[in-house]
């Protein structure tokens, strides 16, 4: 079966691949598995639901969820097939750009997971004109619920339509319009046809390892990121064209308890997760105490002397260190993941040469929501830490005189919804989608980015600042939650600092120090100051002398999503950070208000 349609990758699993457990999503304390043919009956049942409703090819349809699950695979099927176009939107966004989305895209109707987000959507239903209904997964009061849509589509005598309609479709038809946060101004609608995400996910097909003798219908991936992520997403397709079951987690609150029931082979994560997941083993063996911590950091001095990375210990201390130690790393993730996959953000060079020798391979990649997302990613057999992999063998990558990463290919995005300025301003004169990010392919064909082109800066002193390759090295450090280096136009680069608050107060308890139990307080703190202004000391030696942090000054509260410190997909809004922490940026360049 030629698969040139997003639909078309359940329909192929289902004569490929058929599963009893296709999709799997926990209610109510137990697993509730759909297997592939009931999930391609229940998708079919919404395409002929929303045709009773009045959909037609073209309409829009949001989709909402705290945390995905099986019906959001429901629906993102049984819509597309009919010629509609979906929407997925970040849950955590505000009501404010709920209603700039809706009113942009034309939204017809929205599924919501629960009674939060109905209350959010419901706020703004009156301001948007083309807003018909709003329904809910969950079983909600006085809420239009989606089986109402499954009720109407329980009659199978217009599956002739959606098979018509279906056979109409075709890959340069708009599958998806996916809003793109961005660190400053309204979000942009990305356009991305069913031909986009497709080619990406065939693509991409070769870089992720299977394991010999492991049979398909016993593989299992556990799903916690956003979907409405295109990286989630286009994985998800990836994994229903292999076959492979799909454990949807409850949260990341309950991460822990689902990896232990799904012992996932496959997972993809975020840097950030990576970074927390070592934190907590390391806070975990330093305060286990006597012989314990002192076997631990034995272990991971090990693992840092390796001369190559590998999964497998071969000396004997690397056997013991691995018996003792690292095997408890891999138990703690269901002890047998075969990969784990990285993107969104850079990997610390240092966690992934950890991870890897510790036998648990982490594969980097690298895209962006408008190239579908991929464009580059590492494999097992074409690996270099450091690096994002070489790019996908269907992409042109080109590399501008500035050191812009500019790529050409079949999965790059049509353009910006109803903005036709945006478009043209995000593509060469030859056609290449401008990234924004700055990068060189090296001489064994990878790829490694260097920084974003709009994030670097001048200082006064007419020097050059990479705020991100200073940001992501600084992270490494356990001290660090957050931070954003600043200095455009000033003498010299300084940061502000987010303290991880957690490991701050366990820290201050070992050393017996009383830095406080607020955020506030612990920021105040001049001890926990000083301990991570060493660690920027360290830092520094690792830095030009024009890019070394001179000052810094921790903020008082976590940056989140919902202040508008972070973009949905975890970025740094820097004009907003920089007007928040006025106060504290004059401090470290001794500035004055008028």
């Amino acid at each position: 079966m030629s698969i040139k349609r997003l639909f078309d990758f359940a329909n192929q699993a289902l004569v490929k691949y058929p599963q009893t457990n296709m999709y799997a999503t926990k209610e109510k304390g137990e697993w509730v598995k759909t297997s592939t043919k009931e999930f391609i009956g229940l998708g079919n049942k919404i395409s002929r639901g929303l045709l009773k409703l009045g959909i037609q090819p073209g309409d829009k349809i949001a989709l909402i969820t705290t945390a995905t699950r099986t019906e959001w695979a429901v629906m993102d099927f049984g819509i597309l097939q009919i010629g509609a176009i979906t929407v997925p939107v970040y849950p955590s966004i505000s009501a404010e750009d709920y209603e700039y989305i809706f009113n942009n895209a034309e939204i017809k109707y929205c599924f919501v997971s629960d009674i939060d987000l109905y209350k959010k959507v419901n706020s703004i239903k009156q301001k948007v004109a083309t807003l018909e209904g709003i329904f809910s997964f969950d079983d909600l009061d006085g809420v239009a619920n989606w089986k109402e849509i499954l009720d109407l589509g329980n009659n199978e005598s217009t599956q002739n339509e959606v098979e018509d309609i279906s056979n109409s479709i075709n890959e340069d038809d708009l599958a998806t319009i996916i809003y793109t946060s961005g660190t400053t101004g309204k979000p942009k609608g990305v356009m991305l046809t069913h031909k986009n995400i497709v080619s990406n996910v065939l693509a991409s097909d070769s870089r992720i390892p299977r394991k010999k003798g492991l049979n398909i219908e016993d593989t299992r991936a556990l799903s916690f990121l956003p979907i409405c992520h295109i990286f989630e997403r286009m994985i998800f397709y990836l994994f229903t064209y292999n076959g492979i079951s799909i454990y949807f987690a409850e949260s990341i609150e309950k991460m822990g308890e689902n990896i232990k029931e799904v012992k996932p082979h496959y997972m993809t994560v975020v840097p950030r997760l990576i970074e927390k997941v070592y934190d907590k083993i390391y806070d975990k063996g330093l305060s286990a105490g006597g012989l314990k911590s002192k076997i631990f950091l034995w272990a991971l001095g090990v693992n840092k002397s390796k001369k190559e990375i590998t999964s497998k210990p071969s000396t004997l201390a690397e056997i013991i260190a691995d018996k003792l130690v690292f095997k408890k790393w891999r138990e703690g993730l269901g002890g047998e993941i075969i990969t784990l996959v990285s993107g969104s953000a850079a990997l610390s060079e240092r966690l992934n040469k950890m991870f890897w020798n510790a036998g648990i391979p982490i594969l980097e990649g690298y895209g962006l929501t408008e190239t579908s997302p991929v464009i580059a990613v590492n494999s097992m057999g074409r690996m270099k830490v450091g690096t994002v992999g070489h790019p996908l063998d269907n992409l042109k990558v080109k590399i501008q005189e500035d050191g812009e990463i500019t790529v050409k290919g079949p999965s790059i995005t049509q353009g910006y919804f109803k903005n036709e300025e945006q478009t043209k301003e995000a593509f060469t004169e030859d056609g290449y989608f401008k990234t924004g990010d700055i990068g060189h392919i090296d001489a064994e064909g990878f790829l490694k980015i260097t920084d974003r082109k709009k994030e670097m800066f001048k200082t006064s002193g007419g020097k050059y600042v990479a705020p991100q390759v200073i940001e992501n090295l600084a992270k490494a450090s356990k001290f660090i939650e957050q931070i954003m280096v600043v200095g455009e136009g000033e003498k010299m680069p300084c940061a502000l600092v987010q303290p991880d608050f957690v490991f701050a107060s366990h820290w201050a308890e070992r050393k017996n120090i009383n830095i406080g139990k607020t955020p506030n307080e612990i920021a105040n703190s001049p001890e926990l100051k000083a301990r991570i202004e060493k660690e920027i000391d360290y830092l520094n030696t690792k830095l030009g002398h024009w890019e070394q942090i001179k000052k810094i000054e921790l903020t008082p509260e976590i940056w989140t999503i919902e202040e508008g410190h972070l973009t949905p997909t975890m970025k740094l809004k820097r004009k907003i950070i920089k007007e928040k922490y006025k106060d504290l940026y004059n401090k470290m360049y001794g500035h004055t208000e008028n």
